[in-house]
C-alpha cells in the first residue's frame, strides 16, 4: 500500500481522455482533480472558411473551339488545364517554373487590366520568346484564380514556343 498522504499510479480524466501520470501527489490533490468537472470545449457553429470557391474560365482556341473549365481560387490557368486533363498541344512544358513560354495566353484588354498582379521581370523575359505576343499576353502559369476572376475568357494561340529548346 502507499504511505498516507502520496500516492504513486494517479489517474486523470479530461473531457475526451484518460491520462496516466505517474508522480507523487498528496491525496487532497488527486481529490480536488477526482472531484473536478470534465473542461469543457468551445464550438464554432459556422462553417469554416478552408473551401475555395469554385471559379470558371473559358480557353478559346485558335480555330474557334470553346473549352470551358471549372478550378478553385488560387489555382493557375496552368492548373486548370492540367487537373481538367485539356489538350492543348505543348502547354505547361516546364509545370510553371517559368522556365519556357508554352502556356502564353492572350487576355481581353480589360481583363487583362483588372488581374491582381502585374507581370514579373521573369515572366516578361519569357513571353519575350513567346508567339504571337500581344500587349495582354500573359503566362497561364502566373495568373492566380480568384473570385473576381470567374468567367475569364482566354484566347490560346495556335502554336507555342519552348524557350528551353531555343
Amino acid at each position: 500500500m502507499a504511505s498516507a498522504g502520496f500516492l504513486k499510479m494517479v489517474l486523470f480524466r479530461g473531457a475526451n481522455s484518460v491520462t496516466r501520470a505517474t508522480s507523487h501527489l498528496s491525496s487532497k490533490s488527486v481529490l480536488r482533480c477526482a472531484t473536478r468537472p470534465p473542461l469543457s470545449r468551445s464550438v464554432s457553429l459556422t462553417q469554416p472558411q478552408l473551401k475555395k470557391e469554385e471559379v470558371e474560365v473559358t480557353f478559346v482556341k485558335a480555330n474557334g473551339d470553346r473549352i470551358k473549365a471549372k478550378g478553385k481560387e488560387g489555382d493557375s490557368l496552368l492548373d486548370i488545364v492540367v487537373n481538367n486533363e485539356i489538350d492543348l498541344e505543348g502547354y505547361g512544358a516546364c509545370e510553371g517554373t517559368l522556365t519556357c513560354s508554352t502556356c502564353h495566353l492572350i487576355l481581353k484588354k480589360e481583363d487583362y487590366d483588372r488581374l491582381p498582379s502585374k507581370p514579373t521581370d521573369e515572366e516578361m523575359d519569357m513571353l519575350d520568346l513567346a508567339y504571337d505576343l500581344t500587349d495582354t499576353s500573359r503566362l497561364g502559369c502566373q495568373i492566380l484564380m480568384t473570385k473576381a476572376l470567374d468567367g475569364l475568357e482566354v484566347k490560346v494561340p495556335a502554336t507555342v514556343n519552348d524557350a528551353r529548346s531555343n
